[in-house]
């Protein structure tokens, strides 16, 4: 067993899904979305759901952070069952998900108005993520004068200022270019590495393998009809990764050949 993976046997599961199926009713058919999903999430652990639309990724990231809920099966955050929106978690959307008529300031700090934040702590928090996240100066701007890039940026921004202990990222950079996506990329994983998050686990949903492995500890791999974990991988590799050198392909190879 290498080093990382004792460091990661040697923290506290976060989360726990145990069993998990998600089935919707459509007239007079019910859809099996998820079926009998179970995976622990540890502290200090990037991990990435990779697998072909729709596989049920986003659904599943949904249920982790309480905004859905399982038809069967359970979803344990720190030993105790999610029953509604987890004020631990925090979920970075693919599309953004900016309100138009607020401000970058506004937009970063709705999330805490809603939590009943003191204005002054408030303050600090915004202040302080929209610095992070190269924002400084567009505290003003309305997301109609943003790119998609700084538009991407207050979405961080924004789950960020909750301090969320396990951060979730449904495809945060599929609607970026490429340059953008590799500079964001790189700059989360920086935050990350120089331990200047919050946060303890991250879990993304990607459909590239090569994102997932560039950036994640662990790669799980998902069926489709109905969804399912068919294998995970870890990456061992050393950060910064190199997507040319001869052991990352080797790991991509890896990653199609449980989903192909």
């Amino acid at each position: 067993m290498n080093s990382q993976q004792e460091s990661i046997n040697s923290k506290r599961k976060i989360l726990e899904v145990r069993n998990v199926y998600r089935t919707y009713h459509h007239e007079d058919t019910n859809i099996v979305v998820l079926e009998d999903i179970s995976l622990d999430i540890y502290e200090g652990e990037f991990t990435s759901l990779v697998g072909p639309s729709g596989c049920g990724k986003s659904t599943f990231l949904r249920m982790i952070v309480g905004l859905d809920r399982p038809t069967r099966g359970e979803i344990l955050y720190r030993g105790e069952e999610v029953k509604g929106v987890n004020p631990k978690t925090a979920l970075v959307f693919q599309n953004f998900a900016l309100i138009p008529w607020l401000t970058v300031w506004q937009n970063v700090e709705l999330g805490l108005e809603a939590r009943g934040m003191k204005k002054e702590e408030r303050e600090r928090r915004v202040r302080y993520w929209i610095d992070k996240v190269g924002l400084d100066g567009y505290e003003n701007a309305y997301p109609r004068e943003l790119s998609g890039g700084m538009k991407q940026r207050v979405g961080f921004a924004r789950a960020l200022a909750l301090e969320p202990e396990l951060l979730c990222m449904d495809e945060p950079f599929s609607s970026l270019d490429p340059l953008t996506s590799q500079n964001l990329r790189e700059e989360l994983l920086r935050l990350w590495g120089n331990k200047e998050l919050p946060t303890l686990s991250i879990i993304m949903v990607t459909h590239s393998i090569e994102e997932a492995i560039f950036m994640s500890d662990r790669v799980v791999a998902m069926s489709t009809h109905p969804g399912r974990i068919i294998g995970e991988i870890k990456v061992n590799l050393p950060r910064p990764r190199n997507p040319r050198d001869e052991e990352f392909q080797e790991i991509v190879d890896k990653v199609y050949s449980l989903i192909v």
